[in-house]
């Protein structure tokens, strides 16, 4: 995979790398066909499975990068990082208070008021999750075409495979409920499917960020780390505890074998 990666430019790079995560999320909105109702409990184990995943690969593939190429900049070794996370996670806040969308279970929708339908609204909030994790991929491949220690195409590759195979059940999590609330199979497919074509949208605004703007490269991967751990701390695992309180273990399971597989990952790959 890393020979064949190799002899691309960084931008077709994270385009195959978003492409692979956008299949995924297909793939997992195909089980809409299954016709079956998604089990509250599988749901859940899901939610924090995905969650597990992102915080595994917000350290392991964005912040420790971030922390090893800030020794090389002016300034305390921290500030990049931090700053960075922060500012991510602000970003998210923001983007949560502005787009409308409705989360899964919920019967009022957040952001600006909108007359937009419900399933819309419900395919918002996943493209809200879908955002971060775009942009994280393409930071990371970007990062490791800049030449720099603590990045490398390894770990970018690791990313984009932890961040598909979470976006499998979440493609799921989108199609099965839209099918619950009375569309179409075929409809519920396509807009489970749609959700997942922000990423290499967002992608491409992380690779080109990353190598136009090297110096703030530490900054960016760190952004990418604090949108995802805002979407993990202010909804997936909030929403997964609510949902199960008679099951509460299983959306933590989810979260440790989330977390683990992708540490395996980027171990193995990085």
């Amino acid at each position: 995979m890393v020979a064949f990666l190799e002899r691309f430019p960084p931008i077709i790079q994270a385009l195959w790398g978003t492409g692979f995560t956008y299949l995924m999320t297909a793939l997992g909105a195909l089980g809409v066909f299954l016709g079956r109702e998604l089990d509250e409990r599988v749901l859940n184990g899901m939610m924090g499975f995905a969650a597990g995943v992102m915080i595994a690969a917000s350290y392991f593939s964005l912040l420790a990068p971030a922390i090893d190429l800030s020794a090389d900049l002016p300034g305390p070794i921290w500030l990049p990082a931090v700053g960075g996370f922060l500012l991510g996670g602000g970003f998210l806040w923001a983007v949560d208070k502005l787009l409308p969308h409705l989360h899964i279970g919920d019967d009022q929708p957040e952001g600006l008021r909108t007359t937009w339908q419900r399933n819309i609204l419900l395919v918002f909030a996943i493209t809200l999750h879908n955002i971060p994790e775009g942009l994280a991929v393409g930071v990371a491949f970007g990062a490791a075409n800049a030449g720099l220690s603590g990045a490398s195409l390894n770990s970018a590759i690791a990313l984009a495979l932890g961040i598909g195979i979470q976006n499998f059940p979440e493609g799921l999590a989108v199609s099965m409920p839209l099918r619950g609330g009375g569309i179409s199979k075929g409809r519920a497919f396509f807009w489970g499917q749609l959700s997942g074509l922000v990423e290499p949208i967002a992608a491409l605004i992380g690779v080109v960020a990353t190598l136009t703007m090297q110096n703030l490269l530490p900054y960016a991967l760190a952004f990418a780390a604090g949108a995802m751990i805002y979407v993990v701390a202010e909804e997936l695992i909030p929403e997964a505890k609510i949902s199960s309180s008679d099951h509460s273990d299983i959306p933590t399971i989810g979260v440790m074998l989330g977390f683990a597989i992708m540490m395996l990952l980027d171990v193995a790959l990085g």
